[in-house]
């Protein structure tokens, strides 16, 4: 376990404190037992040594009207030991109040680490090629277009397109994919990932404020700002609750005296033991804990939530609405299928490749890269757009036309639909139909069994919606195993099926990544995005941003939000059972100091430990 300096200087303090204690006890039982003033002094030695900044902090903050908080409550019960005489115990509160603090600080530290390692990603310098010279600046001071200079091992700092060499990026840092990505030039880059390999030059996209490496460090900037309901009520309860036991004790030391004649000295051990038990410092640092754990382990990965707020309310979600395109399908069109008629199906796709080579439409490249091999241009001639349609051109002297069925009838192919889903690309040569090459938008390998995992967690409904065709719609809904499709819908239509859904009483998240998804994104309870990659607009309406656009992170988003929260509810009927138990039990003198310490410190020690479980969401 790594440590501050801070945080060894006061276990340094805690372990001098305990065997300065543990000597006094020793000198004051068994050597010299009756040493009077001199057993104030002596114990005061170990007091001050562990208790001196909460002392100051509680004067500091009287000074300031502060009065009713922590230190107060510490400093007073202690003092009020010594006037006591119960010195051994005064400095036992002192000192497992600092080491509560310290199990704080361990707790609070490991969790800022998760995050900060997400924060390495900001690049300290960019290395900007300006009049033939090599210049090292700030990454805020490069322009879109200017071009900048990356070598192995230092980090991207600004999002650009390659325009020279080619390398091995690492974008795991961001997070994103975990194996290495190789980039050519053409190619773009996000700043905030590593060059691995070769030295590359590239064109500045964007200024560094609206880089990827930026966007996602405000994100985790802002979520610290946003607390959940329970964790305001958390402070909101500590701030009426203090003065209220304050007052309480000081009733428990007067009435019983002055109305029954009680004895001074056993009503006001009482209401010493009731300030140390009553100390709220299990709540208030246990539950913003929990969720800074949880937070911390979520950006670790790769799920980044905008606040312990939208944490909250993710655990709450039993209702996912997906986009369809980019979420749950890759948002790329690719060959699903040949359909040949009267050649074999490689000699249709020569064909079809080979004329789709001459277009820059996306369904033309889709062909191209399903090809893989070498097309021969030089065979194409006399290539021809008929807009609406496709393409015809000759090749070996022969007429092929590729296109739409309107096109083949021109031809007068006889050609036929076909039963997949998806877009048909038809051939045929010289007027004779060869068949069809079927386009579609790919399902994401993982989102099948995503979907089976959210149902496990208890998500009711799953629901789709898209501006593709019915049955487009419907084949991707069977491939995945979403409840229930839209399909054709503009997106106004999906707002209002959002508010549809919001009208019977779930609590829905939707799920998206493009940028007419932002206002859906912002209409539904609970917005989450797809992606570094996808959209500015998606991201900024979005209140949690899966990172590397996998649909698998989805239900473990999920799962660490409802363990958080079940870690906080946890601490929360656990400090209130134990303390409200030894509360009364003080008021009563059924327990001495050693007890109110453990109720106080004790249950801390183990509401802490207890938070720090959501640090760890590995095997979620």
């Amino acid at each position: 376990m790594s440590m501050s300096r801070k945080q060894k200087k006061n276990l340094i303090r805690i372990i001098v404190s305990l065997v300065l204690l543990a000597a006094a006890w020793i000198v004051t039982a068994t050597l010299l037992p009756d040493l009077g003033i001199w057993n104030l002094l002596i114990f005061a030695v170990p007091y001050l040594v562990a208790g001196y900044d909460v002392l100051l902090s509680a004067g500091r903050n009287i000074l300031h009207g502060q009065i009713f908080d922590e230190k107060f409550l510490m400093a007073l019960a202690t003092l009020g030991a010594f006037v006591l005489g119960d010195y051994k115990e005064g400095v036992a509160v002192m000192l497992f109040y600092q080491v509560g603090e310290w199990f704080q600080s361990v707790a609070v530290g490991q969790s800022r680490r998760s995050i900060a390692a997400l924060m390495e990603i900001r690049p300290d310098t960019a290395t900007v090629l300006r009049d033939g010279q090599e210049l090292e600046v700030s990454p805020e001071d490069v322009q879109p277009g200017e071009t900048i200079l990356v070598k192995p091992g230092e980090k991207i700092p600004l999002d650009g397109e390659i325009l020279e060499g080619s390398t091995t990026v690492n974008t795991a840092a961001l997070p994103g994919e975990s194996m290495p990505v190789d980039k050519v030039a053409g190619e773009n880059v996000v700043s905030g990932s590593v060059n691995l390999s070769g030295v590359i030059t590239v064109k500045v996209q964007s200024v560094y404020a609206e880089s990827t490496v930026a966007h996602i460090l405000n994100l985790m900037e802002e979520s610290a700002s946003k607390k959940a309901k329970v964790e305001g009520f958390i402070t909101r309860f500590a701030k009426v609750y203090t003065p209220c036991v304050v007052i309480s004790a000081l009733l428990l030391f007067l009435i019983p005296p002055i109305f029954f004649g009680g004895a001074w000295a056993e009503w006001a051990e009482r209401a010493l033991n009731f300030l140390v038990v009553s100390c709220p410092c299990a709540l208030v640092v246990s539950v913003p804990l929990s969720f800074f754990g949880g937070l911390g382990g979520a950006s670790k990965q790769g799920i980044l939530v905008k606040g312990s707020n939208y944490m909250e309310l993710l655990s709450k979600v039993d209702t996912l609405v997906f986009d369809k395109t980019g979420t749950l399908t890759q948002g790329r069109f690719e060959v699903s299928a040949i359909h040949s008629d009267s050649v074999n199906e490689q000699q249709l796709l020569d064909l079809a490749a080979a004329v789709e080579s001459f277009s820059s439409l996306p369904i033309a490249a889709s062909i191209v890269r399903a090809h893989k091999g070498h097309i021969e241009a030089e065979r194409v001639s006399n290539v021809r757009e008929v807009a609406g349609q496709g393409l015809t051109a000759e090749i070996d002297g022969r007429l092929v036309a590729v296109g739409n069925g309107r096109l083949m009838e021109v031809q007068g192919a006889k050609w036929h639909e076909c039963h997949l889903p998806g877009t048909a690309v038809h051939i045929c040569r010289d007027g004779e139909y060869l068949g069809h090459v079927v386009i579609s938008d790919v399902v994401k390998p993982e989102a099948a069994e995503a979907i089976r995992q959210l149902k496990t967690l208890g998500v009711k409904k799953t629901v789709m919606l898209t501006g593709d065709k019915k049955d487009t719609a419907e084949a991707v809904r069977r491939e995945t195993g979403v409840d229930e499709a839209y399909s054709q819908l503009m997106p106004q239509d999906k707002v209002s099926r959002v508010e549809g859904l919001l009208g019977e009483e779930h609590t829905v998240a939707f799920v998206g990544d493009g940028i007419n998804d932002a206002p859906v994104l912002s209409r539904a309870d609970l917005g989450i995005a797809m992606g570094a990659m996808g959209s500015d607009a998606a991201i900024e309406a979005a209140d949690v941003v899966l990172m590397d656009d996998h649909l698998d992170r989805l239900p473990k988003a999920i799962s660490i939000s409802r363990r958080t929260m079940r870690i906080v509810h946890e601490n929360i009927i656990f400090s209130l059972a134990v303390k409200g138990i030894v509360l009364v039990l003080s008021a009563l003198g059924l327990v001495n100091m050693w007890i109110a310490v453990f109720a106080d410190v004790g249950v801390a020690i183990i509401a802490i430990l207890n938070a720090m479980r959501c640090m760890s969401v590995k095997n979620l």
